[in-house]
């Protein structure tokens, strides 16, 4: 995208400018929700007023079909391929988004990459969104959507070629600036609104105490309740200065889990003391930063409702928690209805019901979108949800459209915008900045690191994850030309997760004769092969520095390795940053966010949250 100056039009005098002009976001002026969560009584009071005449003019099948956000394929909302035309109508009863939208009075779709082709390029996706708009529109009673994704940055991302890809959550946590989080958010929220994308399902606030934690771990800021909630609150504070609506998710916490809820049932075993104490600070942070949106969680939660529903369906926590003891009025999205963890004990007619019932507003993503419209219209009309209770989920859903701007504004997206905002030459500069500042080095032996001017011949191997969105780019190989464009003589060797006894003696081969050896892990435990790479290059005598791209707490399962970095993730900005800190280009800054306990013996911590070293200390490990 071009890097050019901003318009007259953004340029507006205000505090919100200075800042944004202080982090160089660009087009991060002031909103109409810029004010998110801090409206004056009487400011709402007019506004819900003005959105019930809407709902006044709304039938049921309107009010139902707003609250739902389905999943849909095809880059474009009425001519997609004919496979994903096929595609879409085998599961969704329509052949296209436009189609189904009028079909079901939809409220609201989430964006996929990959599976559900939604996602190529800027343009195309704010042409996909200029099309789910004017559908939305020609509706009966013509409402903006309200168009959602999945864009956490780091491990879990949607949009890659084209927009600016920033570190994720426990990279951020580990840099400890509350500045930097409200710039991610701020760099990422102007780039989604320019491309038609006004609710974000970021940040994630939960607590990662349990490094076997399947589906949070790096999605997490960390290990520290306060520390969470503090990351999370600024993340929020970004995203909706510039019109976009964050997401706290997973309620009531998903971080001391060792399963994945995609595919059963989690039990959180937290004392309601442990509760308050571990899962709950950060979405209180959440709460009291205006947060619009709150996501729950497929897990059940003894100690806050015995009934063992899961938290999506459940009234006492839903209800009794989240809106009466934390005082949430806003929107609260159930986590994806496809998944396993909320299909286990009721039928997919009965889940959206019960998600209704227990206090949920927007229904995300059911399996078979004419199951769950009907369901919830059968219930309606058998009188097991009121209209009045529909009302109060379509208010809540209209409030954030109204913060968001889209009914004040033209809610379509401009592909002048997208080409001065999208991956803007300041965006990916502080991008970068802030990447540099979250890279940890963990241990440094002999002042190992920074590489010496001598040490010019390397060699990068070991495990390369491809990358989130583009999975032509892998990690090795990536790593390898961030050192060449450094000024190193670089060779490369992906062995992968799970290298054999061949890959390994190539591995071994290859690094006879350079001047140290790059290894990247992804996801030791005590029974990976990589390692026993990581042993075979030690012994051959050559330098080694470890890289765990990944998770941190690979490192317990290394042995005497003379220097290692985390770098939590293995994007291109996370990976180009390791590089320059490991060529001594930037000092290492960040600090564990989490403890990393001995393989040997998890009660033993090998290194405190907070540990992170410099290239001034020489305390080795």
């Amino acid at each position: 995208m071009q890097d050019r100056s901003l318009s007259r039009r953004t340029v507006i005098a205000s505090a919100t400018v200075v800042a944004a002009s202080a982090t160089g976001v660009v087009g991060a002026a002031a909103t109409p929700a810029a004010a998110h969560g801090r409206d004056t009584r009487d400011r709402r009071d007019r506004r819900d007023r003005r959105l019930k005449k809407i709902i006044s003019r709304m039938s049921i099948e309107a009010k139902i079909g707003q609250l739902f956000v389905p999943y849909f394929y095809g880059t474009s909302a009425t001519s997609p391929s004919q496979f994903d035309q096929d595609r879409n109508l085998g599961e969704l009863g329509v052949r296209t988004v436009a189609e189904l939208i009028a079909k079901y009075h939809i409220g609201g779709v989430i964006y996929f990459s990959g599976w559900a082709n939604n996602i190529q390029d800027p343009h195309q996706i704010a042409d996909l969104s200029n099309g789910v708009q004017r559908a939305s529109l020609a509706l009966p009673t013509p409402i903006p959507s309200l168009i959602s994704i999945d864009q956490e940055h780091g491990a879990n991302v949607r949009i890659g070629s084209g927009a600016t890809q920033l570190p994720g959550a426990m990279a951020l946590g580990a840099g400890r600036s509350l500045s930097d989080a409200r710039t991610a958010g701020r760099i990422s929220g102007t780039e989604l609104a320019a491309l038609g994308i006004h609710q974000n399902f970021a940040p994630v606030a939960d607590v990662n105490v349990n490094p076997a934690n399947p589906i949070i771990n790096v999605r997490s800021f960390g290990a520290d309740a306060r520390e969470v909630g503090r990351m999370v609150a600024a993340q929020v504070t970004g995203y909706q200065q510039v019109g976009v609506v964050a997401c706290a998710k997973h309620f009531p916490g998903h971080g001391d889990t060792g399963q994945d809820s995609h595919t059963g049932l989690p039990v959180i075993t937290h004392t309601r003391e442990e509760w308050e104490r571990v899962d709950a600070p950060p979405f209180r942070a959440a709460i009291a930063a205006g947060v619009d949106s709150i996501m729950t969680a497929h897990l059940q939660v003894p100690a806050l409702d015995p009934s063992n529903d899961p938290a999506t369906l459940s009234p006492a926590i839903l209800q009794g928690v989240l809106r009466d003891e934390l005082g949430f009025d806003g929107v609260i999205v159930t986590d994806a209805l496809n998944m396993q963890g909320v299909r286990t004990k009721y039928g997919d007619d009965r889940v959206p019901v019960l998600a209704l019932r227990a206090g949920a507003d927007q229904l995300l993503f059911p399996p078979d979108i004419d199951v769950a419209y009907h369901g919830v219209l059968a219930a309606v009309r058998a009188g097991e949800i009121t209209e009045e209770r529909l009302d109060e989920s379509v208010l809540r859903i209209l409030r954030v459209k109204d913060k968001a701007g889209l009914f004040d504004k033209s809610p379509y997206a401009s592909r002048q915008e997208v080409d001065r905002v999208v991956g803007a030459r300041g965006h990916r500069l502080a991008a970068a900045r802030i990447a540099e500042r979250t890279t940890t080095l963990l241990v440094n032996e002999d002042e190992a690191l920074p590489l010496s001017r001598r040490q010019r011949r390397l060699l990068v191997v070991g495990a390369s994850p491809a990358f989130p969105t583009d999975d032509t780019r892998t990690t090795v190989p990536e790593l390898a030309a961030a050192f060449d464009e450094l000024g190193y003589r670089t060779s490369h060797l992906a062995t992968g997760r799970t290298p054999d006894a061949a890959k390994i003696d190539e591995a071994v081969a290859a690094a006879r004769g350079r001047d140290a050896v790059v290894v990247t892990t992804d996801n030791v435990n005590a029974t990976s092969a990589q390692r026993t790479l990581v042993s075979r290059l030690l012994a051959t005598g050559v330098p080694v520095v470890h890289l765990a791209v990944r998770n941190p707490y690979d490192i317990a399962h290394l042995g005497d390795v003379r220097a290692s970095l985390a770098s939590y993730c293995w994007t291109e900005v996370e990976l180009r940053a390791a590089a320059r800190v490991i060529a001594g280009r930037v000092e290492p800054r960040g600090k564990l966010p989490v403890p990393v306990q001995r393989a040997d013996d998890p009660a033993e911590v090998l290194f405190r949250a907070g540990h992170g070293l410099s290239y001034d200390d020489h305390r080795g490990r």
